[in-house]
């Protein structure tokens, strides 16, 4: 154990996967004193236990970070357990007086780390937290009256009103001096699927380099028209920095000077930059929600909604998760999210209101399949993004707002590339036909080797019966809705 004038600080990490632009990293190296990285693995009652497929990033995410930190001299302590508990095991090794972190703004782990911080207070440690997750702290940006806003454009005006991007900082060259600790061995841990290995296709590069080099190739390219094409998932019109936010091997500041430093220099119009900012701030928006109103990820944001009569439908749920669906846009998103562990932004919001309004299945049984499907699922978003499909959320698109599979392709995917790459199946179909294949003349299913029903599926439901079935449900909760043209 060291001296108390030579104690270590304990830096905590979570989803701050990270050494540049790490507030709290920052402040642990202008102390002076030798630096203690841990990343405790909690899958406990405290917080919801994070999915299968995150864990496959978190897995990439936490060697690239470990070899980040042995590059400058330092090591990454690796625990698995309670998180108060292996906090204390690691302050009694090491002698620490003090706990560096930032912070999480979820509830349930917000509440955690409130409870840990005031025990430690209270036995002579200091703890402290930042905010290295967001453009602005929940609580930061509150309307006139002093209260969260719930209505995403006024939160959009006012973040940016108060928007003031931090120094840039690339961290502490050397991370040396702390003392020799027992760490877990990461493979120990089996965040990496085995008998079967059912992440073979899946996508990235986890770890700050992959996002660093994700954000340069997205400045650099597909932001030149990110407004329009980023709706397109035949083209490579996405930022693909979701999980890389997530975990924070990058932070949304980092993105948001790129993308401006590009349109200063005349590299992209201001109207690009733009666009992809209020992406980031829609992500703040998501997280100072969840801050605000806990129970979002469990029940409708707006109350009337929770009365809606779900159907129990376990062959349609199947038939949605497995991409058998008969409505190949939405297949072909569901069989990416599977072979991937990502799902075209666009895509997601269409298989969302398939599963909601189609097949009428409460948006919770989706969030808690994407939870655990998605390499970048966050529960902020994840569960304002559901809400908002489902009409339930803040600001959110309205019920009767009911995608058509068939028009959505159509626009989006005009020549069915997208359909193609993961309904292969249907590879031979003309583009005409190809997003509604029951249409097709019986020569042309022939001519193609579809045979509708047993090499491709039949549509699960027709999309006017569902939707007037839909319309009934939204009337059956709010008697004085009226129908409304679709999208």
């Amino acid at each position: 154990m060291t001296t108390k004038g030579e104690a270590p600080i304990i830096l905590w990490l979570r989803q701050d996967l990270r050494l540049a632009d790490n507030p709290a990293l920052n402040h642990a190296h202008a102390s002076g004193r030798p630096i203690v990285p841990v990343y405790i693995l909690d899958q406990g009652h405290a917080v919801r236990p994070i999915g299968a497929a995150s864990l496959w990033w978190l897995d990439k995410s936490l060697r690239a970070l470990s070899a980040g930190i042995a590059g400058r001299g330092g090591r990454l302590i690796l625990r698995r357990g309670d998180s108060e508990a292996e906090l204390r095991r690691l302050i009694e090794e090491t002698g620490a007086t003090c706990v560096l972190m930032n912070r999480l703004f979820e509830p349930d782990a917000w509440s955690r780390d409130a409870d840990i911080a005031h025990s430690l207070h209270s036995e002579g440690v200091e703890v402290k937290g930042f905010n290295g997750a967001l453009l602005a702290r929940p609580g930061s940006v509150l309307n006139g009256t002093g209260r969260p806003y719930k209505v995403f454009t006024p939160f959009m005006r006012a973040l940016r009103a108060q928007a003031e991007p931090p120094p840039r900082t690339t961290g502490p060259r050397q991370l040396g001096g702390a003392p020799k600790l027992a760490s877990d061995d990461i493979d120990d841990w089996g965040l990496h699927p085995t008998k079967p290995d059912w992440s073979k296709g899946f996508l990235g590069e986890p770890g700050e380099a992959g996002a660093t080099a994700v954000l340069s190739k997205f400045v650099s390219g597909a932001l030149k028209s990110y407004a329009v094409d980023r709706d397109r998932p035949d083209r490579d019109g996405t930022s693909r920095l979701s999980p890389h936010l997530h975990y924070g091997e990058i932070s949304p500041w980092q993105v948001w000077r790129s993308v401006y430093d590009a349109a200063h220099a005349g590299q992209v119009a201001f109207a690009q930059a733009e666009k992809l900012t209020s992406e980031l701030i829609w992500r703040d928006f998501s997280a100072h929600l969840l801050h605000h109103f806990p129970s979002l990820p469990d029940t409708a944001f707006r109350p009337e909604y929770d009365a809606m009569e779900w159907r129990t439908d376990r062959a349609g749920f199947n038939a949605w998760t497995r991409g058998q669906t008969g409505y190949p846009i939405v297949d072909a998103g569901m069989r990416e999210l599977w072979v991937t562990g990502i799902m075209h932004n666009r895509v997601r919001m269409i298989v969302a209101s398939f599963l909601i309004k189609h097949l009428l299945i409460d948006w919770r049984k989706g969030e808690a399949w994407f939870w655990d499907t998605l390499v970048d699922a966050d529960l902020g978003q994840n569960s304002q993004n559901w809400q908002w499909v489902a009409g339930s959320g803040a600001d959110a698109s309205p019920w009767f707002r009911i995608f058509n599979p068939v028009t959505q392709g159509e626009k989006f995917d005009p020549d069915g590339e997208y359909v193609k790459r993961w309904v292969p199946e249907l590879a031979k179909i003309a583009p005409s036909f190809i997003h509604a294949p029951w249409t097709a003349p019986t020569e042309v299913l022939r001519d193609a080797g579809v045979t509708l029903g047993k090499t491709y599926p039949k549509p699960l439901v027709d999309h006017a019966e569902a939707r007037a079935r839909a319309l009934a449900a939204l009337k059956a909760i709010k008697p004085s809705s009226e129908a409304y043209p679709e999208d």
